[in-house]
């Protein structure tokens, strides 16, 4: 039993190299691909451009393409030669409302909107993802399902109608990668559980009754009402919450009054509610609304509250996760992979593991020495594009792993 274990990871470490090799080859296109995109950049919902040029590229490698799932997403089906497991992978295609302030010759041409979070980049790798396994249908176990989504950067979001059009019927497992550039390129980076936050955003108006300066007493001041909002609030997860279960509530935004003698009637606070489990979050929604409701009867003001709810947290199959472990360190050696922090970042790849069992991963994308170095949704933001070719032989490692272990 020993020896049949030995030859299997033998074979599988020269299967690995192979991939790797294939990968390193289509970097010079995946470089090619990912500057057209970052030149061209659509933001979420409206990546018509975008996903024509994408299934252009598929058709050349000879796949069979399915455009308009979900909006603009595109769904790619690879059958292979042998019977197997259904695997999807997928990359987000959206950019965001920033204008590029890099100096190079790929920055976007279009003004207000880039690729700020290394969507072109995932594309790419994706791409060569799709390259690789139309060329080597014959190898293939089962199907590999390969999700191009759009409108990742802004709720609803695009998962979630792609899901509803179809994407993971039939899917036995999902993987998916972000370039992440506070990771230097090199490393790869994951966790079991939960690993990115639920993020959702909520909106608070206070009615009070406005006035005179000079006569407070005549009036019900809401930005003294919205203060002790934000003052209670902060008392949520400290005294609320349980302080094992990590969580973030945060107000970024007070507006109220127009000058210096006149007591505001109205205010509006916006904030954002972070949490890693759904027993949390629920516990803050509720929190933070009879906050509000006591303050406002307390000072005799009214309010208006709204909570939008945003994508669940990304939580990674227990499984799934360790099978990372195990890729990462056969394809990049035991150094490169690290267990990740939990991040209140939200990505609507929980969508998916919401359905089926998978994992969501990062790449190493930062390099001080190509001014990879700025964080993601910055203006100058960028990656180290070998990091691409990391994240496509990830991939196609992760499925060509679980394949092996389905027909095991």
């Amino acid at each position: 039993m020993k020896k049949v274990r030995a030859e299997r990871e033998i074979r599988d470490m020269h299967n690995y190299k192979e991939i790797e090799h294939a990968m390193q080859r289509l970097y010079p296109d995946m470089v090619r691909w990912r500057r057209h995109l970052h030149q061209f950049p659509e933001l979420s919902f409206h990546e018509r451009v975008t996903s024509q040029w994408i299934a252009t590229r598929l058709a050349e490698f000879g796949c069979t393409v399915r455009s308009d799932v979900g909006g603009h997403g595109l769904i790619v089906t690879i059958k292979g030669d042998k019977p197997g497991p259904v695997v999807a992978l997928r990359a987000d295609i959206d950019a965001l409302p920033i204008q590029d302030e890099k100096e190079c010759a790929y920055a976007s041409k279009v003004p207000n909107v880039m690729h700020a979070c290394g969507h072109d980049g995932h594309t790419a790798a994706l791409l060569a993802v799709a390259a690789y396994y139309s060329a080597n249908r014959d190898q293939i176990a089962g199907e590999r399902r390969l999700l191009f989504q759009p409108a990742e950067e802004q709720t609803p979001g695009g998962a979630k109608p792609m899901i509803e059009d179809g994407a993971l019927d039939g899917v036995d497992a999902i993987y998916g990668v972000h370039l992440w550039t506070p990771i230097p390129y090199g490393i790869v980076a994951s966790r079991p559980g939960a690993f990115m936050a639920a993020a959702d955003e909520f909106v608070i108006d206070i009615i009070g009754r406005g006035g005179h300066g000079g006569l407070p007493h005549q009036t019900i001041d809401s930005i003294v009402v919205g203060s002790a909002i934000v003052q209670a609030a902060q008392t949520i997860v400290s005294r609320s919450v349980n302080p094992l279960h990590p969580a973030v509530v945060s107000i970024g935004s007070f507006q109220a009054g127009t000058t210096n003698n006149i007591v505001a009637e109205r205010c509006r606070m916006k904030g954002t509610v972070r949490t890693f489990d759904e027993h949390t979050r629920t516990l803050i929604h509720e929190r933070l609304e009879s906050v509000i409701r006591h303050i406002c009867e307390m000072h005799g003001a009214k309010y208006e509250y709204h909570m939008r709810i945003g994508y669940p947290p990304v939580v990674n199959d227990d499984k799934e996760a360790e099978r990372f472990f195990q890729v990462g360190a056969t394809l990049f050696g035991e150094e490169s992979v690290q267990r990740s922090e939990p991040l209140t970042v939200a990505e609507d790849f929980s969508y998916y593991l919401n359905e089926v069992p998978g994992c969501f991963m990062f790449v190493g994308a930062g390099n001080e020495e190509c001014g990879a170095t700025f964080s993601h949704h910055h203006p100058r933001f960028d990656i180290d594009e070998r990091a691409m070719s990391k994240s496509a032989s990830l991939l196609i490692g992760m499925a060509e792993h679980y394949a092996s272990e389905f027909a095991g």
